[in-house]
Order: structure tokens, then C-alpha cells, then sequence
């Protein structure tokens, strides 16, 4: 089967890796700021006002219907939160700034050479490679069908500039979810022979369990040092 003239493959990856901060596992910040239950409930509310995730769940928001996310499911917050959150002057190379996606990849190195150029380019811009972040793996399974960019090495939306991978990679992305697709698999372009995975659809994340955490410390320069697994 073929969408826009590239392959679709029908998928079903019982274990794949997501790599999250360790930072979003923490308990909310609100809960020590609040001796009651109804103290906590209105702090809530507050809360709520700004949260992009919970403003999805309770109404929706621009380019992300309230039915899409996930409900009474395992880290459903996690899952929700990365379809919720985009970066509204940054996209990432399969979503732009009105949603999110979920990412991993079949192998946890292939996480943390993606984080790791990522956190790097971000930290250039600072004009100081001076940072510790620890990040913990996230596993789940996926299946369906997806745009499948493993033949096709060469093409526009795999570049390694941004300027050309991402809005090609976009245009796909939105092409690829109207047609009903679960999401996209394609070759690593931070470490080669690594396949990841762009997940479109919040449905479409299934099983989701934590696993260890792995620590990436810049010092002084580019090559950040890593650690792990630790102790989860």
C-alpha cells in the first residue's frame, strides 16, 4: 500500500522508548502548597488556567479536539501532554506548533542521541555547554499502520536541516493523520541504523510503563557525558 506515493506499513512494535524529563515525574509543585483537599482543588483550578493539557481534556484546544486524547489509562497525563504541548516558535520535524507528537524509537540509544544533539543545539545558542538532565525511558507498545520513511533515506523531510526536514516533515505529518495513519516510522537522523517513531495520534500509544533513567551532563563542551541506567 502506498500514501503520496511512499509505502505504508501495518506495524505492531510491542516495545518501543520515549525518553521524558525526570522533571514532569515529580510530584505537582501545587501539592505542598495546600493543607486541604478543597485548598488543593482550588489551587487546581488554577492551575488548570494555564495548563495546555488539562485545557485539552476538560474543552479542547486549537488543532486538538478534548475526544483525541486518552482517559483512565496508565500515564494517560504523559500521553495527553505530549500532544497538548508544542513549541509555538520551534516545531519538531512531524508536528508544528498547534500539536504535539509522541516520539520514540526502537532502541534507547537512539533516545538519547536524539536528546542529546537536541539539548546541544539548545545549549550552543546559550554559549554555555554547562547542564545536567536526567531523563527516564517511557515504554509502550504500537501498532497500525504507518507512513513508512525506512526506503526512502533521501528524502526532503529526513534532512538534517531544520529548515528543510521540518516543514516537509509537517506537510507529511498532517497528510498522514487526515488519511487516518497512526503516525510515522522513519530512520534516525541522529544516529544511524536507529529507526524512530512519530505518533501521531494519541490512541495510538498503548501500554505504557517507566523504566530506568539516564543522566546526560554537559561540561564545559558539546560532547555531553551519559550516564545510566540509574536507579529509577
Amino acid at each position: 500500500m502506498e500514501f503520496v506515493g511512499l509505502p505504508v506499513t501495518t506495524l505492531a512494535e510491542p516495545k518501543t522508548v520515549r525518553l521524558v524529563s525526570t522533571a514532569r515525574l515529580r510530584r505537582p509543585v501545587l501539592a505542598d502548597l495546600a493543607d486541604t483537599a478543597d485548598g488543593l482543588a482550588e489551587l487546581a483550578e488554577i492551575e488548570a488556567a494555564t495548563s495546555s493539557r488539562m485545557q485539552a481534556q476538560a474543552t479542547g484546544i486549537s488543532g486538538l479536539a478534548a475526544n483525541e486524547l486518552v482517559y483512565d489509562v496508565p500515564h494517560a497525563h504523559f500521553i495527553n501532554a505530549s500532544f497538548a504541548y508544542a513549541k509555538p516558535r520551534e516545531p519538531n520535524r512531524f508536528n508544528g506548533d498547534m500539536r504535539g507528537a509522541w516520539y520514540a524509537a526502537l532502541s534507547v540509544k537512539t533516545c538519547l542521541a536524539e536528546i542529546a544533539f537536541h539539548m546541544t543545539d539548545f545549549l550552543a545558542r546559550t554559549g554555555r555547554f554547562e547542564a545536567v538532565a536526567d531523563y527516564a525511558e517511557m515504554f509502550c507498545s504500537v501498532s497500525g499502520e504507518f507512513l513508512d520513511l525506512r526506503p526512502v533515506p533521501g528524502h526532503p523531510a529526513l534532512s538534517p536541516d531544520k529548515a528543510t526536514g521540518y516543514p516537509e516533515g509537517n506537510r507529511l505529518a498532517l497528510e498522514a493523520r487526515r488519511a487516518g495513519l497512526n503516525g510515522i516510522v522513519y530512520p534516525s537522523v541522529r544516529q544511524q541504523g536507529g529507526t524512530c517513531f512519530a505518533i501521531l495520534r494519541p490512541a495510538a500509544v498503548q501500554s505504557v510503563r517507566q523504566g530506568d533513567v539516564w543522566r546526560l551532563t554537559w561540561k564545559g563542551g558539546p560532547e555531553p557525558v551519559i550516564e545510566g541506567p540509574l536507579a529509577s
